[in-house]
This record gives C-alpha cells, structure tokens and sequence, in this order.
C-alpha cells in the first residue's frame, strides 16, 4: 500500500494529522509528532499526552491521517483501523526500542503506541503541479516564504 516515495515523506515528515471521531460522532483532528513507518501496510506513532484521541479510538478505531511536505506542496493520505498497544505489553516492549532510537528522551514518555493497519493510501498533490509547475520551482518558492517568516 505505502510507496517508497510515500515512506519517505511520512519518514522527512513524522507529524501525521490523526483524524478520528468523537463519541457524539463530531470529527477530531490532532497533530502526533512520533510516526514511524513499520512495513507497507503499517504506520504507528507513541501516545504521549493523547487522552482524547485514545478515548475516539478506543471506541471507534476507524482513523485517517495525513502527513504534508510543506516545501514540495505533496502529501500522503492514510486510512485504516487503529489498535492500542499499552506500555508493559509483549508488542509495546518489542517495539519500543524503534521509538527510542529515532526519538531519544521524549520517548520515555511514551504510555502506549498505536498501530494503523492500512486499508487505503493515496498521494495528494497541490493544483500548481497541473499546471506544470515543477517539484524544485515548489521548493524553492516555500523555501523562500518559510524563510521569510522566520528571518
């Protein structure tokens, strides 16, 4: 399901917007910085302080998550079903070492990792590259506005 070009990106760019719904049914959307990609049809990331995505998860595991390359203007779609696994049980002491080792000190934080078994991936593109508007014209224009904010 995931390309490499799709691996790639989600692993330049680890904060995936989790999308998951309440239990009124009302859409939520929550930032988590601590992706990684496990294999072609599986991404994870740690819940550190995530009280209230766990809770829509818990109850309907359905999610979709996007990740954004804000420089080439791409993007990377997932969608799939969420499981939980809390710390101290044999997957979480299994995989935690991955989270450490990309993470360092914010993973000691971690109290459970959440799996997303994949069922859908897509690539999204912004219009311009329709229009014929190539990936280092892209760059270098959104390297330009990021810079200019923070100069």
């Amino acid at each position: 399901m995931l390309t490499a070009p799709m691996k790639d990106l989600i692993a330049t760019f680890p904060l995936g917007f989790v999308a998951s719904v309440t239990l009124t049914g009302a859409p939520a959307v929550s930032p988590k910085g601590t992706f990684l990609v496990l294999d072609d049809t599986t991404i994870a990331y740690s819940d550190i302080r995530s009280p209230g995505t766990r809770r829509n998860l818990m109850a309907n595991p359905a999610v979709e998550v996007n990740f954004i390359d804000p420089f080439k203007r791409k993007a990377v779609r997932v969608a799939g079903k969420a499981v939980i696994h809390r710390k101290g049980s044999d997957w979480f002491t299994q995989m935690h070492p991955r989270w450490l080792d990309t993470f360092g000190d914010l993973a000691e934080r971690i109290s459970s990792l959440v799996v997303i078994n994949i069922e859908t991936a897509s690539e999204i593109w912004t219009p311009p590259y329709d229009d014929g508007v190539t990936e280092d014209e892209m760059i270098a224009t959104y390297k330009a506005r990021f810079g200019a904010l923070y100069t």
